[in-house]
């Protein structure tokens, strides 16, 4: 373990340096730069909020606070695996001709996301204002599910950047495998409708939707919901276990395939 430790102190510079290069990569052309970061998330509320609030009926006034955060955390999720999952072949040139840690790659994806994502709290704070939530000290809380959802992230983005090194195709079965954590993630309607409509166990598969929830608990000032919080918990370390020991089994063989 100490070996891994002081290996990892050596690169930090240079997984700072990567983190710095896919922020700038990604907005380096792009006129409105970081402040689409905080436009986007807002655009898509108002939208979803016309959507699944006033059409459908939901008179809820914070209604567009619990679709934010729902938005926010799911897109976080989505974006980090997905750009974890190309993360070695995106940086095979590297990989062929100097060594560096491998799994630097894929956490460097993902704590680029969280950087963007944490920005784009800041609109969720403003949009709470707003609407005159008041902060309570179980917003304290919060860090926890944001915690969580890191540990989640990386430990999927290391199985799924594992596999997608030797099937290709995985790119494409996970998007299609994000659309269901999405409209299972109760980011749109209420739990109480699926839960009404018998499909309730869907909510429970998904630990996504436990981070979610206990997530939203803090910003309404509730507590957080113990069960949701084993369930995140117990999948965020098994993934990260299990992504961890195939990633460290296979990491030899992917200049291979490159």
């Amino acid at each position: 373990m100490n070996s891994y430790i002081k290996n990892f102190m050596k690169y930090r510079f240079l997984l700072v340096e990567l983190v710095k290069k896919d922020i700038t990569l990604k907005y380096r052309r792009s006129y409105l730069g970081i402040l689409w970061t905080l436009l986007e998330p807002l655009l898509t509320m108002i939208v979803l909020t016309i959507v699944f609030g006033s059409l459908l009926g939901n008179k809820d006034p914070t209604f567009p606070v619990y679709i934010l955060s729902g938005r926010l955390l799911y897109t976080f999720f989505s974006n980090s695996t997905k750009a974890a999952m190309k993360s070695i072949r995106t940086h095979s040139g590297m990989i062929k001709k100097v060594y560096v840690p491998k799994y630097i790659y894929p956490l460097a994806s993902v704590l680029s996301n969280y950087v963007i994502f944490l920005i784009s709290l800041i609109i969720l704070v403003v949009v709470a204002a707003v609407l005159k939530i008041k902060p309570s000290i179980y917003l304290l809380q919060a860090f926890i599910p944001l915690l969580i959802i890191v540990v989640m992230t990386f430990g999927v983005g290391l199985i799924l950047c594992t596999l997608s090194v030797f099937f290709r195709d995985l790119e494409y079965l996970w998007s299609v495998a994000l659309m269901l954590v999405m409209y299972t993630s109760a980011i749109f309607y209420t739990p109480a409708r699926i839960i009404k409509a018998g499909y309730g166990w869907l909510l429970e598969i998904n630990p996504l939707y436990s981070v979610i929830m206990n997530f939203r608990n803090a910003i309404y000032g509730q507590p957080l919901d113990n069960r949701a919080l084993m369930i995140s918990l117990g999948f965020s370390f098994a993934v990260m276990i299990i992504g961890m020991i195939m990633f460290v089994k296979k990491q030899d063989k992917f200049i291979l395939h490159v």
